[in-house]
């Protein structure tokens, strides 16, 4: 069984092993409370974190590739490239997109994403002031 020293500032270090087999991290959020004599310290979690995905080798490969597309595409929309069906499974998969978002970040959706930002960088766009001046200038 581990002991620990309460510091100066009435502070202890929860040992590797306990934190590793209760789940604890920096930042989480502990109850402390007093059972018949004894401390009781319990894991508390504000927003439930999801169970972190296994991933076999490829995968984690394709999550890699997936991780520099998704920033660049964040840093830089028109100079960027799409994901792959299998980038955006994995990427799915670990919570890094939405699993109902995944078509937006799919290459040929990006594609499209492309040619309008550079619609509107080089002012081939329109602006309508309200949804009637929109459908009047819709062709009959």
């Amino acid at each position: 069984m581990p002991y620990v020293k309460v510091g100066p500032r009435h502070q202890i270090t929860i040992p590797q092993e306990v934190r590793k087999s209760a789940g604890i991290r920096a930042g989480d959020l502990l109850e402390i409370v007093v059972q018949r004599g004894r401390i009781v310290i319990t894991p508390q979690q504000v927003v439930r974190r999801p169970a972190a995905a296994k991933l076999s080798r490829e995968e984690q490969q394709v999550l890699l590739s997936a991780r520099k597309k998704i920033e660049a595409i964040q840093r830089d929309l028109v100079h960027s490239t799409g994901l792959t069906q299998a980038e955006a499974d994995v990427a799915a998969k670990v919570g890094l997109i939405a699993e109902d978002q995944k078509w937006w970040w799919l290459e040929e959706w990006q594609k499209g994403e492309r040619e309008v930002e550079r619609d509107f960088a080089e002012g081939n766009v329109e602006l309508f002031e309200d949804a009637e001046s929109f459908l009047d200038a819709l062709p009959s």
